[in-house]
């Protein structure tokens, strides 16, 4: 048993300061996605990254029945987004422009990169699910600050 509890956890990890990316995907002809700020590189051969989906997520069971996604890399300017992408039950995508990547998967307008990925693995940990992508293609589409999280808010980077 732990000496601490759920509220000091999140407040200490909390302290950590991550990008965000929205992960995307398409299941039955429908685009689907989620907001993550748990995404990582993992290996260069063969090219992987992670990102980690809570298990009670409605997007996650869509994203791993199409067998693959796209990480999105959200800009500073694209808080809206990344708030739309993390709400249950909305249509995510009215209004919001996209293209589909190798995998099919949506890559959104405007975001700073992409990374478009077939799942690898998959692996339970917890109350989340840690999600291994092998990378088809990847991209830089702009130049800009990333929107960041820290302490339960978005931020910019300050030069």
């Amino acid at each position: 048993m732990s000496a601490f509890d759920a509220a000091t956890f999140r407040t200490v990890l909390g302290h950590f300061c991550s990008g965000i990316t929205v992960v995307t995907a398409v299941d039955g002809g429908e685009p689907v996605g989620l907001t993550c700020q748990s995404f990582s590189s993992v290996s260069l051969d063969p090219p992987l990254v992670l990102f980690v989906a809570a298990k009670a997520a409605n997007s996650w069971p869509r994203i791993r029945s199409a067998g693959h996604f796209t990480a999105n890399v959200l800009a500073e300017d694209q808080e809206a987004l990344a708030r739309r992408f993390a709400i249950r039950g909305a249509d995510k995508f009215a209004g919001v422009g996209w293209r589909p990547g190798p995998s099919g998967a949506p890559v959104l307008d405007h975001c700073l990169a992409y990374i478009d990925c077939e799942i690898d693995a998959v692996h339970g940990a917890g109350d989340h699910d840690i999600v291994v992508g092998r990378v088809l293609e990847l991209a830089v589409t702009r130049e800009a600050s990333p929107l960041l999280f820290f302490r339960g808010g978005y931020g910019k980077f300050a030069l």
